[in-house]
């Protein structure tokens, strides 16, 4: 029967019940590799937990998965605490993992080691570092107020070099907030900006304790600092973040007081040093300028001064004597050269050229007038042969012959009589033109031309 049957929906919620009241399934502890694993920025993350033989999907919503030290990897090896449930929409089951760290290896030691290759990977291990101030005048300290830190640097400080002020700007270094306190406290001192120099630190401990200095966050307010940065965190075997950051890296508080200023004492030392130094110096050479003065003095140019006039008189002389010599010898070759130049002038003087040229000048005008006549009369002669062809064969040559056309009322010529009707015409003549009728038909005209 129907009711006998149970709807997928209904078994699901069944199954889902047994794994949510089962006690050993509330609180899982796993151990696997991680497997399809990637990484959804700001997300849930879905990846699967196998070994050789199995697997098992996981769930690690956002919350649980920002309270991790590390990032998870593809192939990494984790232990997870979480609860089994079933998936209905699927009715697939899966593990809700609540905490993780990596099997094998501590978990804010991997965050450390991933940490570190990241900001390596950017070079930030590797910036030029930033000199220490040699004498400052005042000095930040980011540290805990009430920690051994402040206390060994102001003694050291005060013992090495009492005219530098210490100033304290108080900060969480240790706990889940440490972190942002401290990069408010660098960056609060940068925004100040009248410190020399700026020491970072705080005692020794457990990685757990130091771990606000292994954060990325004042790893890279430390690299961003305008002032010189001394880190001073925990004892001389523990490196953190920070030390690999800043310019210098002290081992103890003390340590970094000492390399913050330099012993007054030594200080004053050496400036009488270099002040008996520089006393010596100036005396040596006030010494050897006053050698150099007297033999100077007692040089030629002082103390016979005629005597280097004298040989620059007699070069002189010498070099006039020169110039004269010189000067006749130039002027004589250039007369010789305009004696040579005005002979071959005169030797090809252009009078005999014009007056020959001259000479065949008027010879080519005559023969030019000759040309000209000739030709003028040979043109005469051709115009008459011309004149007289025309006048040959002009109409009114013929018509002094008694020769005459005849015309119409339109000037039209009349060449028929079968062109003739009863009209008026103009017979043309050598000396004039005679208006005529024209009354007879054409027919009668016709038979009596053919009578």
């Amino acid at each position: 029967m129907a009711n006998d049957y149970l709807t997928v929906s209904a078994l699901t919620k069944y199954i889902k019940r047994k794994f949510d009241v089962d006690p050993y399934l509330t609180k899982v502890y796993l151990t696997g590799e991680i497997s399809n694993f990637r990484l959804r920025p700001n997300a849930h993350q879905y990846f699967s937990l196998k070994d050789d033989h199995a697997k098992i999907s996981a769930i690690l919503f956002k919350s649980a998965f920002n309270r991790l030290k590390f990032t998870p990897e593809e192939g990494m090896k984790v232990l997870v605490v979480g609860h089994i449930s079933v998936y209905e929409p699927s009715g697939s089951y899966q593990i809700y993992v609540e905490q993780m760290e990596p099997d094998g290896v501590g978990q804010l030691y991997q965050a450390y080691e991933q940490l570190k290759q990241k900001l390596s990977a950017e070079g930030l291990f590797n910036l030029p570092k930033q000199p220490l101030t040699q004498f400052p005048k005042r000095i930040a300290v980011v540290t805990s107020p009430s920690g051994a830190v402040i206390r060994d640097i102001i003694t050291t400080v005060r013992r090495r070099y009492p005219i530098a002020q210490i100033v304290l700007f108080p900060a969480l270094v240790q706990g889940a907030e440490a972190s942002e306190d401290i990069v408010r406290q660098i960056e609060r001192v940068n925004q100040l900006g009248s410190f020399d120099t700026l020491i970072v630190g705080r005692g020794g401990g457990s990685i757990e304790d130091l771990w606000p200095f292994n954060e990325e966050n004042v790893a890279r307010a430390i690299v961003a600092s305008k002032i010189p940065v001394i880190s001073s965190v925990g004892h001389e075997t523990d490196t953190t973040i920070a030390d690999l950051v800043a310019d210098v890296r002290a081992a103890t508080p003390t340590a970094a007081a000492e390399l913050a200023v330099p012993r007054l004492d030594q200080v004053l030392v050496d400036l009488r040093t270099t002040q008996n130094r520089i006393i010596n110096a100036t005396y040596q050479v006030v010494q050897a300028n006053k050698l150099r003065l007297k033999r100077l003095q007692q040089s030629t140019v002082f103390t016979s001064p005629q005597r280097i006039y004298e040989t620059f008189s007699q070069r002189l002389d010498l070099l006039n004597q020169r110039l004269y010599n010189q000067s006749d010898k130039i002027t004589g070759k250039q007369k010789e050269r305009f004696n040579d130049l005005k002979l071959r002038l005169r030797l090809v003087a252009p009078t005999y050229t014009i007056k020959e040229q001259q000479q065949k000048l008027g010879t080519l005008k005559n023969r030019l007038n000759r040309a000209t006549t000739q030709n003028l009369k040979n043109v005469s002669q051709h115009y008459q042969m011309l004149v007289g062809s025309l006048d040959h064969l002009s109409p009114l040559k013929i018509l002094s012959r008694g020769y005459t056309y005849t015309t119409d009322e339109q000037g039209q010529l009349i060449k028929r009589v079968a062109d003739l009707h009863s009209q008026t015409i103009d017979v043309h003549f050598s000396d004039g033109t005679v208006n005529a009728s024209v009354n007879a038909s054409v027919n009668k005209i016709n038979a009596k031309k053919e009578k």
